[in-house]
Order: structure tokens, then sequence, then C-alpha cells
């Protein structure tokens, strides 16, 4: 190893976890990050976004299950409408506390440990779901199991975002996302084959299971090595990336790793600040205006999104008289829209932007929902269609905003500030079914609707403010 980047990693070691700058900008750190960049996608990429993203499916199905088991609950615990905003709620404010708990666990120990941990809660709590027999009980497994829920999503999105490189970063992670809807789209799915039939129970015991075996997997993948480099651990990085490097010159033959050859200059930038992590530097005069906008974007994409998928099954059912399994068919058309939405979105995001697809499709999803108010939203076959797109819209936009938030944060911040964010995510998604279930029992559907495209358009105006981030390295947004 070069004299330098041995200075550099005692330098490191002498003071533990609270590493300086100069580290972070000595030539070996920077070099490590310009290799790291030079490694197309490879088997060694592919395993970590198959293994991360089964996490961030299973994530996805625990989350909504209770939506597709609401209907059950609703006739057998004779549950009001506020009842039902409150369960629904419960998990979102078990999420927000597992979204700030983990994502600062992230910063200070590893995306790794802090993915597993989660993934591991939110299984277990499945299972403890199934033995509640009132609708207190469901509401503490619920809040408990929604810690890992909400811990899971803002680590591994920041994991996924540091492998990625900075050519194609969109259509990467936006296909590791993919597997979210996914997942929602699978929970309506499966609860229509199984719920009927089976009882509510089964729903949790089906995301339960495979979530344990997935924590084991997560335990065996390789820390982010932006996350080693940033915290000093240049020895472990080097190794991992030359763990990448191997699996990329198996599958292209003429691949050449930087390593022995001349490191561009552009390479050679700063690859950020390694002081230690302090959530208020979010709101500092370098990244407030950019964590302002994240969190309004995250508030309003979420409060419409979530607020949807959690009612729709239960609106389907009672309000418009669909049969159970059919109203979970209808409910469950929402994920399928979002699915294919994503599909085209993550072969078009590194060319149309980041901005212009968050506000064209927030706009498309406030008109929709602007046309269902005034329409009175009498029609169910016009909600079934209306509301399916409006979800794909803006649900879209869920997405890319879990792509978006993590470039905009230098490596020392981006759990912490991804997490942060994705806490408005839990405010808005607990606030939006209990107003829903507060709006339903005083003034009627259309008025539901009306509230959503109120918040769509906020979240419109706001993604006008958004930075441009395709096709730049992370180090270099962070600046």
């Amino acid at each position: 190893m070069p004299a330098q980047a041995m200075a550099s990693e005692s330098a490191a070691t002498a003071i533990g976890g609270d590493q300086t700058a100069s580290l972070d900008r000595s030539p070996e750190a920077a070099r490590l990050i310009a290799r790291f960049e030079h490694i197309p996608f490879s088997a060694w990429h592919r395993r970590a976004r198959i293994v991360m993203g089964s996490a961030t499916f299973l994530d996805a199905f625990d989350a909504l299950s209770l939506a597709f088991a609401m209907p059950i609950l609703v006739g057998l615990w004779h549950l009001t409408p506020v009842n039902v905003g409150w369960l629904i709620g419960a998990s979102y404010i078990g999420q927000l506390v597992g979204a700030l708990f983990f994502s600062r666990l992230a910063e200070s120990r590893g995306r790794i440990p802090s993915a597993g941990i989660a993934t591991a809660i939110m299984s277990v709590m499945g299972i403890v779901c199934i033995f509640a027999g009132s609708l207190q009980w469901l509401f503490v497994c619920r809040l408990v199991q929604g810690i890992g829920v909400g811990g899971e999503m803002p680590v591994a999105a920041a994991y996924i975002s540091e492998l990625s490189r900075a050519h194609g970063r969109g259509r990467f992670f936006i296909l590791y996302e993919l597997l979210f809807p996914i997942g929602l789209m699978a929970t309506g799915q499966i609860a229509t084959l199984l719920v009927p039939a089976f009882g509510w129970e089964t729903l949790f015991l089906v995301g339960a299971v495979p979530g344990l075996i997935v924590t084991v997997a997560l335990w065996r993948l390789p820390e982010s090595p932006r996350w080693l480099i940033n915290r000093g651990r240049l020895d472990e990085a080097r190794t991992i990336i030359e763990q990448a490097e191997a699996s990329a010159a198996r599958r292209f033959p003429t691949f050449e790793p930087l390593k022995g050859a001349a490191v561009p200059a552009s390479a050679m930038a700063p690859t950020g600040d390694m002081a230690e992590t302090r959530w208020r530097e979010l709101l500092s005069p370098v990244y407030r205006a950019r964590t302002l906008i994240a969190w309004l974007l995250w508030a309003s994409a979420f409060f419409v999104a979530n607020g949807l998928n959690n009612w729709m099954p239960t609106l389907y059912h009672t309000v418009y008289s669909l049969p159970l399994r059919d109203a979970l068919r209808a409910a469950s058309l929402t994920n399928v829209a979002q699915v294919a939405v994503l599909l085209v979105c993550a072969f078009c995001i590194d060319r149309i932007g980041r901005r212009n697809w968050t506000t064209g499709f927030f706009i498309l999803s406030t008109v929709l929902l602007v046309a269902l108010a005034f329409s009175g939203a009498t029609s169910v076959a016009v909600v079934i269609v209306m509301a399916t797109l409006a979800y794909g819209a803006v649900a879209s936009n869920n997405a890319v905003l879990y792509l978006y938030t993590p470039e905009i944060y230098p490596t020392r911040l981006r759990a912490i500030g991804t997490g942060l964010a994705t806490s408005w995510l839990r405010i808005a998604s607990a606030v939006a079914p209990t107003l829903v279930g507060m709006i339903m029992a005083q003034g009627g559907v259309r008025w539901v609707f009306a509230m959503f495209a109120i918040v769509a358009a906020i979240g419109a105006v706001a993604a006008l403010g958004m930075i441009e981030t395709r096709g730049r390295r992370l180090e270099e947004i962070a600046q």
C-alpha cells in the first residue's frame, strides 16, 4: 500500500469514528471511489440488488397486508371508519420511529447490519400479528412491526444508490425499486386468493416466513464501499472493490480495472467530508433548500399514494358494495398500474430527468383526482379507472424520490438524510388514512378525492425546486 494511504488509515484509526476531511480527500480514498465508479454492472451488483430487493419486496408486502385484511376485520370486530384509520396509521407511527433510528444506525454501524436487523423485526412481528385477537393488540403489533418496515427502506435506498455508477444510475436503481410495487401488487393478488378462503391471518404468515430467510441472506452481503471509505476503512473497501472488479472481468473479458492505471484528474475530485454525522447539517445553508423540498415532496406523494392504497379495498367493499373478492381485485389494480408505469420510468428516467418526471406525474395525478372530485365519484367503474391511473402516476414519483433523495447528500449524510425524508412519508401516511376516515364520516367520498387533488398539486409545485442529478457522480452532487 502506498505510504500516503497507510498514513491516512492510521489517522483514521487514531480518531475512531470521527474522521477528518483530510483522509476523505486523500488520493487513495479518491482513487478507490474512481475504481468503483469504473466497474460495469456484473453478477456482483445483481446479487446485491436481488437480495436487498427481496427485503424491499417483503417490506411492501408487510406494509400493505393490513389494507387487504381490513374488509374482514371491519365486520369481525365491528370497526368504525375512525377505528380503521387509526389501525392503518399504527404501522406508519412505527415506521417513523424505524426510519429515524435505523438511518442513524446505518451511518454509524453500516448499511448491512441496519437493514438486517430491520428486516428481522418486521418478519418476526408479522408472525406475532397472527395472534392478535383485538383492535388494541393488533394496533400494538402493527406499530412495532412498522419500526422494522420503516427502517429497512431508507437504509436499502442508501445502499443501492452507493453501489450504482453515475452513468445509468437511474435505471439501475429503479429496477431495484420496482420490487417494492411488485410487492404491493403481490399483496393484492395473494390476498384475493387467500383471505376469503383462509382468513386474514394467512396474509401475515406469507410475508413473515420468507422475511426470516432474507434476513440471513442480507447479513452475507458486502458492505457499501463508499460507506467504508467514508469511515476510513480503506483496506476493507479495497477488498470489496476487488471482488466487484473480478466479477466484472468474468462478464466482460475486455474490462480492465483502474488499479495500477492512471486515474483521471476528474475522478480525483474530493469524495466528500468525513466529519461526524449531524442531522442538523441537513438544514445548513448548503443543504437546506434541497432538504425542505425533498421533505415536502415525500409528504405530498405518500399522503396521496398511501391514502389511496390503504383505503381503496375498504371503499370498494363498503361504499360501492362490491363483493369482497371483487373489491380486493379492483384495489390490486392500483399496484399493477404502478408497476407498468415504473417499467417505463426505469428506461426513461436517465433521459427525462428526475425533476421533469416528478413534476409531470404530480400534475397528471392532480388532474385525474380533480376529475373524480367534480364528477362526484358515483360510478364505481369510473372510480376504478381514474383512481388506478392517479395512483399509478403519483406512486411512480414515490420510487423516483427513493432514487433522488440519496443522490442529493454526501455519504456521511446519505442514510440519515433519506431516513428523515422518509419520516415525512410516515407522518403523511399516518395522517392520510385517519383524515379519510373522518371525511368519509362527515362529507362523503368525493371530498376524499378533492383532498388528495390539493395535496398532489402542492407536490407538483414543490417538484419545480428539485435539482437535477442524472448522469452525475454522487460525490459531485454532494458538493
